[in-house]
């Protein structure tokens, strides 16, 4: 086993879960890797009423002794680098480099979150009567926090740091395929910060039980947050059972991407771009580049040197340092790629590189001759493809770039800012970079998405807001009569 779970971390301190463990596969060998706690219903709600106990006083708590307990956690993960590089590669397939990054910047997320305990929580207002008139913000309460498995450091952090600076309590929920990575370690890192009790609570569960614990972690009258990142489909139904329960949710969902190559682009800073937003962690990030739009005079340099790049790109078991492309999470999400795929070279595309599958590896695959009655341009693929299409001019770029459910990010190539600009002001997402793949995230600044891709912000004073009430309070200095 690659990893001793120790239990549920409820109320500081760990124990066994109702239904026993469940195992934990590497998806580079398709061996067990760890057996980790089965939570049930009555765990969830034992974590949130240990959370809403916990409540009142770490709401209390004086900010600055917040912001020094969300700076432990952030050296500690320094400190602890190496134990979260060696879990993660064999737990969700992350290659090396990609776990190193992860590793790198997640400190980040709880120093910016650390650091807007110090920013302002309200403002004061005019009035037109004697008064004095504020705006200030309180925390929620409990806020439960269901992360995904594909980054698994970053997005358990992002909602869990910035909920604990709020002042909430928080019960966590990583996914059943990063119970480890998402959510036991970080559980340990809790411990050795020295967070009070209950503060901070971890539940895992496998599979099977994710649908009855999910709906605790939303239904319980005690939880009045939600912070969700995953797929359209459940963010939707938690998004809508959060609505009916008016309870204040932040959804991050799927995403289908654009990177919009203009004709006056640089093509190699381009291609630098698309293999990175494409190929990065197997292509299995919400804001992956999942379709190219390319203008017809750069179409073919541009696809050549992209499908030669993809195929420089090592593929294989984690193990190996080498590989820059490590497996998909499953089999189900590697026989959803190579559906799509299949359905673009049998509708007429071309694989200019990769286009094959071994096991739960799948290459670089760049595609050619791509049409929008395809599933790989429609539908969210998560996986190391990138299928090209050529436009002739900008106005029909952005139309392209805008025939999706989905508006989470984007990326525009060309060295007229002004005409980055412009046509950033067109695109339906939440997210646009110029000269910049869409695959990005500084822990400051609002992330999320329009439409299909989600709804609220997670980062910064964003973050804050999504995690409070906001509430108005004024103090009278005379006294009305009545009758007027």
């Amino acid at each position: 086993m690659g990893y001793d779970a120790k239990g549920l971390f409820i109320g500081g301190g760990w124990r066994a879960a109702a239904a026993g463990r469940f195992d934990d596969y590497n998806p580079s060998t398709g061996k067990v890797w760890a057996s980790v706690p089965n939570a049930g219903r009555a765990d969830a709600a034992a974590a949130i009423a240990a959370a809403q106990a916990a409540f009142p006083g770490w709401a209390a708590t004086p900010y600055v002794q917040r912001a020094a307990l969300l700076g432990k956690v952030a050296a500690i993960l320094e400190a602890r680098q190496q134990d979260f590089v060696q879990a993660a590669g064999p737990e969700i397939g992350g290659t090396f480099g990609k776990c190193m990054y992860e590793t790198t910047v997640t400190p980040g997320v709880w120093r910016t979150a650390a650091a807007t305990t110090f920013n302002s929580m309200g403002e004061v207002l005019p009035s037109a009567y004697d008064r004095g008139s504020m705006v200030v913000r309180s925390p929620l309460g409990v806020v439960s926090v269901i992360s995904p498995w594909n980054f698994p450091l970053i997005l358990s952090s992002r909602g869990v740091a910035f909920a604990l600076a709020a002042g909430n309590t928080v019960v966590l929920k990583p996914s059943e395929e990063s119970p480890v990575c998402g959510g036991l370690l970080f559980a340990e890192v809790f411990e050795e910060a020295g967070f009070p009790d209950g503060v901070v609570n971890v539940v895992t569960c496998g599979r099977d039980a994710v649908a009855e614990l999910g709906d605790e972690l939303v239904a319980n009258p005690a939880v009045k947050g939600i912070s969700f990142t995953g797929s359209t489909p459940v963010g939707k139904a938690i998004a809508g059972k959060a609505g009916s329960l008016l309870k204040k949710c932040c959804v991050e969902l799927g995403g289908k991407d654009a990177l919009i190559v203009l004709d006056d682009a640089n093509v190699d800073h381009a291609v630098n771009a698309a293999a990175f937003g494409a190929f990065f962690h197997s292509g299995q990030i919400c804001m992956a580049v999942e379709r190219i739009i390319v203008a017809r005079n750069l179409a073919e340099e541009f696809t050549e040197k992209l499908a030669a790049k993809a195929g420089t790109l090592k593929v294989g078991p984690t193990e190996d340092k080498a590989n820059v492309i490590g497996p998909l999470i499953n089999a189900r999400q590697a026989d959803r790629v190579e559906t799509h795929i299949s359905d673009a070279l049998a509708k007429g595309a071309e694989a200019r590189s990769g286009g094959t599958r071994d096991g739960l590896f799948i290459p670089p695959t760049v595609l050619s001759g791509v049409t929008p009655q395809m599933s790989v341009w429609r539908d969210e693929t998560f996986g190391p493809v990138a299928p090209i299409i050529v436009a002739d001019d900008e106005q029909a770029m952005v139309e392209l770039a805008n025939d999706t459910e989905y508006g989470l990010s984007a990326g525009i190539i060309t060295d007229d800012r002004e005409r980055g600009m412009r046509i950033a002001g067109k695109l339906e997402t939440g997210m646009a970079h110029i000269n910049d793949s869409p695959v990005n995230d500084e822990f400051h600044a609002p992330f999320g998405g329009t439409k299909d891709s989600g709804l609220g912000r997670h980062g910064g004073r964003w973050a804050i807001e999504t995690f409070t009430e906001t509430r108005w309070i004024t103090s009278a200095n005379g006294h009305r009569q009545y009758p007027f």
